[in-house]
């Protein structure tokens, strides 16, 4: 008899349960909507001027940079010149775009605050460096120096997880992006840059935007996207499946891991082969998303 009622009890905590989980979905799960490429191209749209730069200089061949972007937020960052920089001569240039609640300065340092720069970016700077490249990069929406401290990163994917708000999220994707181009306006201005070697280079959320600004933008020329997060179309507006299709660029590189919590080895294979780029190269490394020390010597093939 107590067996019995265990049993009854248990059956109707997980009739609640499920009934819980239902209204919950009903009400608050993200649904699935489409978009088509030209809607894309709409949403990524902005009204292109002249952008000036201003820039102040740090130690060596570096740089910070602040300039106001399409919707007159300002945007801050930094760049670095390698150390045989010739200015009669056109250089490549590297836009380096940094993870989520990271900030532009995991490009240029290796560690900041007291905390290791974990994803290696600032290996890839080197490296880029020592190939001829100069490096820029510029913090994305709501991140490093343009933080929101009353709606911060982790309350906007809190957000998105639990309550269905996905707008906040889609809008700092989509802004960032546009402030990315925006910077490539300025870039395409600059004759120190070699206006056909425009390289693109990001992690995990840096990846996700180095794609869709591939996508949208032909003048970035390479792309270098480590372990982007392979997403549905409950956001179908940043998911980078949707762009893949479009993503021509000379040279493409996408580097994922075999145990990536974020994205399926299905996933990123399936992404992979929806590239458009007939130069094209998928590197697969041993571990999650967080890459293992020193993984960036296996990327020195892109530069």
């Amino acid at each position: 008899m107590v067996k019995q009622n265990w049993r009854k009890a248990m059956l109707v905590v997980t009739g609640i349960i499920a009934g819980v989980a239902a209204v919950w979905y009903a009400v608050f799960g993200l649904k699935p909507y489409s978009v088509t490429p030209e809607e894309l191209t709409q949403i990524y749209s902005y009204e292109q001027k002249a952008v000036e730069v201003k820039l102040s200089p740090l130690e060596g061949n570096q740089f910070s940079l602040e300039y106001i972007s399409f919707d007159g937020d300002k945007v801050n960052g930094q760049i670095i010149y390698p150390t045989n920089y010739d200015a009669s001569k056109p250089m490549p240039i590297m836009v380096g775009v940094h993870a989520m609640a990271r900030s532009y300065v995991r490009w240029m340092q290796e560690s900041f605050r007291g905390y290791d720069t974990f994803e290696q970016t600032d290996e890839l700077t080197k490296m880029a460096l020592a190939s001829g490249y100069a490096v820029v990069a510029i913090d994305s929406r709501n991140h490093g120096k343009r933080k929101d401290l009353e709606h911060g990163i982790f309350k906007i994917m809190d957000d998105l997880d639990w309550w269905g708000k996905r707008e906040p999220y889609e809008k700092l994707i989509i802004d960032s992006v546009k402030d990315h181009r925006v910077l490539l306006d300025w870039i395409a201005t600059q004759p120190q840059f070699d206006q056909d070697q425009i390289s693109v280079a990001g992690y995990s959320m840096g990846g996700q935007i180095s794609l869709i600004l591939a996508a949208l933008d032909k003048r970035v020329d390479n792309v270098l996207s480590i372990v982007p997060p392979y997403l549905t179309n409950a956001v179908a507006r940043v998911a980078i499946k949707n762009f893949a299709t479009a993503v021509d660029s000379p040279k493409v590189w996408l580097v994922s891991a075999d145990d990536d919590e974020y994205t399926s080895e299905r996933e990123n294979e399936a992404l992979f082969e929806a590239i458009a780029s007939v130069q094209k190269h998928h590197v697969v490394i041993e571990g999650g998303h967080l890459l293992p020390e020193g993984y960036y010597k296996k990327l020195q093939g892109w530069y």
